[in-house]
């Protein structure tokens, strides 16, 4: 018995003094105007979503995904991207990148002075045919065409997969074949790459796994993690990717998301939450959580519906400066 506790002691231990001590600081890469918002069905009007943006930019958010260019037949809530993009306030050493499907969205976007984009291949057969009508391979090559021109044009590239760990078609996914499509989005100019749990089945096993895979093709620097909270493994998931060196990571404001392709998945981690969490490992962030949680009620209550972050609803009102808040999760307060 005494053995097995100083296994688990040594397993649960550990990864805190490596996070804590190599690495300093966490980027945290917004998803909450595109990928939160897109599985209303309750429509935002283009003033509501700049205000979000705008106030995602004050709490000191420094990446926000903010429009889509898919086909409005398939995504009504992102059919006034170009709108959003022509009319919100920019903030210097803010970016505002958006997510592109094929050629078409890419021009279309190109009119809206971008500066990055977001191209998004499936990690399974299944989710790439419901996802993208066509088949993995088919899609990849799509979005090379993509990749192929935003480069030639000077634009940022950021690749996302979807369904890394599981796919709701296709079952569990081979971190094998995550490996090879990551590879692949580098060779078509992508600086980094978004691993998606889209379904939120992973738990930090499986994600360990696939991060044994993942770093033998490119380096942790180079990789976001973008978790879905469904079975509530978000963050514990998170802490299993820090463990191998990650510095990015993917969250959506007030836990909003889900996947109108994935029945029965959950919004994405919720950024108050993640930043709660960071601030305890003494990690920085460089982002004010008091305006933060007031960026999730606000689209809360135009939503009519209750923040999916914990930490936005237990805060409640009691903090009115972020020092007490990072005391209070080092437990020094």
């Amino acid at each position: 018995m005494q053995c097995l506790r100083n296994s688990v002691l040594k397993i649960t231990h550990q990864p805190f003094r490596t996070i804590s001590s190599a690495i300093p600081e966490i980027r945290i890469y917004e998803v909450g105007p595109r990928d939160g918002l897109q599985n209303e069905s309750k429509f935002v009007p283009t003033d509501v979503k700049i205000e979000l943006i705008h106030k995602l930019a004050a709490a000191g958010i420094k990446d926000i995904e903010s429009a889509s260019f898919v086909s409005p037949k398939w995504v009504k809530q992102m059919s006034d991207g170009s709108e959003v993009m022509k009319n919100l306030k920019r903030v210097p050493g803010v970016n505002y990148p958006v997510l592109i499907p094929n050629l078409k969205g890419y021009e279309a976007a190109k009119k809206c002075n971008i500066e990055e984009i977001a191209i998004f291949p499936a990690g399974s057969e299944g989710f790439s045919q419901k996802n993208l009508n066509c088949s993995l391979e088919e899609g990849l090559k799509r979005f090379k065409l993509v990749a192929d021109q935003a480069v030639k044009d000077g634009i940022r590239v950021r690749g996302y997969i979807s369904c890394v760990v599981g796919c709701p078609y296709d079952g569990p996914i081979s971190p094998k074949t995550i490996a090879k499509i990551t590879d692949e989005l580098f060779s078509m100019g992508c600086y980094e790459v978004s691993l998606g749990d889209t379904i939120g089945v992973g738990t930090a096993g499986s994600v360990r796994k696939l991060m044994k895979e993942i770093v033998a093709v490119t380096t942790a620097d180079k990789l976001a993690l973008h978790f879905h909270d469904t079975y509530g493994q978000g963050l514990s998931n998170l802490l299993a990717g820090l463990e191998f060196g990650i510095k990015t990571v993917d969250s959506s404001i007030s836990g909003l998301g889900g996947c109108p392709y994935a029945r029965g998945a959950s919004g994405n981690l919720a950024t108050e939450d993640l930043v709660y969490f960071l601030y305890g490992l003494g990690v920085n962030t460089n982002i004010d959580l008091v305006k933060l949680v007031e960026a999730g009620r606000y689209i809360s209550n135009f939503l009519a519906k209750p923040t999916e972050s914990k930490v936005n609803r237990a805060l409640g009102d009691r903090f009115k400066n972020r020092e007490n808040i990072i005391k209070m999760a080092a437990c020094t307060l």
